[in-house]
Formats: structure tokens, sequence, C-alpha cells
């Protein structure tokens, strides 16, 4: 799904890709996308799979989507009838393009925060928990790690919140905080796709 963070004003339009959505109410949907410095989409396999664990537990959750770059798993989850998404992404066309696909899509229950994520983070959350939230951080960058502790510590997090979270296979450091329950786990070429639930205090 995504990644940037520097942002790329030379890119080429002609070398932009698209994400396609693979199941729910727009299955098949090409979506556009910008092609910007660190941005890699989730593939169709990685989503696959991770779709096939969340398969009980998209329907009506409260999305966030760190990261979003592409926002491919964001509108996986909402064409499977999550109740609502945010997308974080620094990129300033990355997030023009989130826009935009929402507009296509013509969803009124998504939004776009352009900003960084662990800014956005480090606020302690007012308002409604998530409880279904996606962490796929540029690689190479020990985002992953500040962005989990970050979910925990500012209670941006429901009771029983599922988190996805995916991490280059050589990251040895990483340490999920110690009430998330890892329920699911693949190595997917150079990535581990890693799922956990988090336990109520």
């Amino acid at each position: 799904m995504r990644k940037k963070t520097t942002q790329n004003k030379a890119t080429n339009k002609s070398s932009d890709g698209f994400i396609r959505v693979i199941s729910g109410q727009f299955r098949g949907r090409k979506l556009p996308v910008k092609n910007v410095d660190g941005l890699r989409p989730t593939t169709d396999r990685i989503k696959e799979t991770v779709f096939n664990w969340l398969m009980q537990d998209t329907r009506d959750a409260n999305v966030l989507d760190c990261f979003a770059g592409s926002g491919g798993l964001g509108f996986e989850a909402l064409s499977r009838f999550a109740k609502s998404a945010i997308f974080i992404e620094l990129d300033s066309s990355a997030a023009k393009q989130l826009e935009q696909n929402i507009s296509t899509l013509k969803l009124d229950n998504a939004h776009v925060k352009h900003t960084n994520s662990i800014s956005f983070l480090e606020q302690k959350n007012i308002s409604e928990a998530f409880n279904l939230v996606f962490v796929d951080p540029p690689f190479r960058r020990d985002l992953a790690q500040t962005t989990c502790d970050l979910l925990e510590k500012n209670q941006w997090l429901s009771d029983n919140a599922l988190i996805y979270v995916e991490v280059e296979t050589e990251l040895t450091t990483f340490n999920n905080p110690s009430n998330w329950l890892l329920i699911k786990e693949k190595k997917a070429g150079q990535v581990f796709c890693k799922l956990y639930q988090r336990q109520a205090n």
C-alpha cells in the first residue's frame, strides 16, 4: 500500500500506477496511485491474506490507515463495509490522490489527514477510538515501533482493537506493546505481516 515521506515534485505522470480493490462493494475498481518516493502499494496477495484474517472484523469498523500512501488497505476495508476510515499521509501528491479517490468512490465516511503520522499520534486521542488500525510505514526508518507505542500510549485504540503491522523481514528490534496479542503472522517475500489484538488493561 503505500509509503512516502519525502515529497517528489518531479513525479512523471506516465509512471503513475493504480491499485485494485479485490473484494466488497468496490470489487474490481482500479484507483490511481502517485509514483512518489518510498511508496510501495501492498500487493493483492498480501491484501487477500490480511482480509482473510479480518473477514469477521471489517464490517462497521472505525479504521485508521497510518502512512496511507496508496490507501490500499483503507479502501479495501471501506469496500468491505467499514464504518469509517481516516487516512494519514505526509506526501502532498499522495494525499491529494487519496482525496480524489475518495471523491471517485463517493465516500462520505473517509477523510485524509495531510500530516506526519507520528506527529498526529503524539496527540492524546479525544474522540472515538479505532478498532482496526493499519501500520505499514516506509521501511528502514524505524517508524513501526514509535507508531505502535503511540497508538497505545495516547489511547487511539478500543479495548479489543485489531492492529495490522507490516515490517521488513530484517527488522529484529520491533517489540509490540505488552498487552497486544499476536494472533496471525506470515512472511511474504521481504516483509513480515503481523496481526495483533489489543487486550484491555
